[in-house]
């Protein structure tokens, strides 16, 4: 199956993993939304919905920029509204946008918390709901999250749950959508890196600049989304995916070429929520 002619709406896709998506499907003639509040150049980040915008028509697919905070349900609506009438429809929704702050209950402030349930949690549900008509019109509707397996070790609670009960909450809307929406023929699965993925959130928050050299590049991330969005809708619906096993099904094993660092000898770090 492929993409050419279908429009993905993705969001944080201004840098990270959600360029490099976008970037994936621009090559097969897809029709890209790129959705993210970096509409003007940040001192420290690369990357703006303008200039992956043009990354992704230099790649061979149509873009469509819109400045968007997910925090924000009426900007949702217009944006998913906006999107649909420019290219005729919308056929998958990646909620790629996301805030971390790894602290524990004691010295997370509410006002974080807040930010990170809305970016995390609450965008997905008022994402969805924004783009919904528009999938139920789709031949091969997908709605996917970049989000953990759910693991009840309390490993990841310790030190992190504020942040730990977003991302699971993400992962329990996968699974409570993939259900009902069953009987539209949209597929909802949620995708996460077996490894670290060098980004900024891991450079800046989770982790240090030296941290990128034992991370794997956000193409393998954009590999395994490109696998997923293709496939049936009504047959790959409800599942916590890993990038990693997401490749091997699709008959890849060698993955030393997505390192971040390719002269790194670093032994590769695990992610956050993944147990073995």
């Amino acid at each position: 199956m492929t993409l050419k002619g279908k429009t993905l709406f993705i969001t944080g896709s201004s840098r990270g993993i959600g360029r490099e998506i976008a970037l994936r499907c621009a090559r097969d003639g897809a029709n890209l939304v790129i959705a993210a509040k970096s509409s003007e150049p940040h001192p420290k980040l690369p990357g703006t919905i303008h200039s992956v915008a043009e990354e992704v028509r230099d790649a061979g697919g149509n873009a469509l920029a819109l400045t968007l905070d997910v925090r924000d349900e009426e900007a949702m609506v217009d944006a998913a509204r906006h999107a649909a009438e420019h290219f005729g429809g919308i056929d998958v929704l990646i909620n790629n946008a996301g805030a971390i702050k790894l602290s524990g209950a004691e010295k997370t402030p509410l006002k974080r918390f807040d930010l990170m349930h809305q970016v995390n949690t609450r965008a997905v549900l008022g994402m969805t709901q924004a783009v919904l008509p528009w999938l139920k019109k789709s031949e091969n509707p997908h709605i996917l999250n970049l989000s953990p397996p759910i693991s009840l070790n309390p490993r990841w609670f310790r030190n992190y749950s504020p942040y730990t009960l977003t991302k699971y909450g993400m992962s329990m809307l996968t699974l409570g959508m993939a259900e009902e929406f069953r009987r539209y023929g949209i597929a909802v699965n949620s995708l996460w890196p077996r490894t670290l993925i060098a980004t900024a959130a891991v450079e800046f928050e989770a982790g240090s600049p030296a941290a990128l050299e034992a991370a794997r590049s956000p193409r393998i991330m954009a590999d395994a989304a490109y696998a997923i969005v293709c496939k049936p809708a009504r047959d790959y619906s409800g599942q916590w995916l890993i990038d990693e096993e997401v490749l091997k099904a699709e008959g890849i094993s060698d993955f030393e070429g997505y390192r971040h660092q390719l002269e790194s000898g670093k032994m590769l770090m695990t992610d956050l929520f993944i147990d073995d």
